[in-house]
């Protein structure tokens, strides 16, 4: 399984000639990922931030493939690639039509109040294992 988002991209999103400004993609990875922790693994990022919680991101490789322009829309994918005792890794890519616009690479770590890395809360977990499992069959 591959979560998938639909973002379409607005005026805001772009520089003067009508072509994405490359800091929107990071923010657009950032809300797709969001997205999937509220979604798929049942913490939202304002229930993390309430119970002192987050998920901040360790690293992040991007490659961008071709530029994007005001009025297109972009099919992000997300795949779980790894899952450790307190962090993930993610690749995130976003799609044009057939063409491919960028890949970031991200590892995430679960960390509780004072910002030190934990192991995961087994619910959250348990519902990233069981996407990982159902992208790997």
């Amino acid at each position: 399984m591959i979560y998938r988002r639909v973002i379409p991209v607005e005026f805001n999103h772009c520089d003067p000639a009508g072509i994405m400004f490359y800091p929107r993609y990071f923010e657009m990875t950032n809300s797709v990922v969001e997205n999937f922790f509220r979604e798929v693994a049942g913490r939202s990022y304002a229930a993390m931030m309430d119970a002192g919680e987050g998920v901040p991101t360790a690293r992040l490789e991007t490659e961008f493939h071709a530029p994007t322009r005001l009025g297109e829309v972009l099919e992000w994918r997300l795949h779980v690639t790894r899952l450790g005792g307190s962090s993930v890794g993610f690749t995130v890519e976003a799609w044009c039509g057939g063409s491919h616009r960028v890949t970031a690479k991200l590892v995430l770590v679960w960390v509780e109040a004072g910002g030190r890395p934990k192991p995961w809360p087994e619910a959250v977990r348990a519902r990233i294992a069981a996407f990982q499992e159902a992208d790997d069959a």
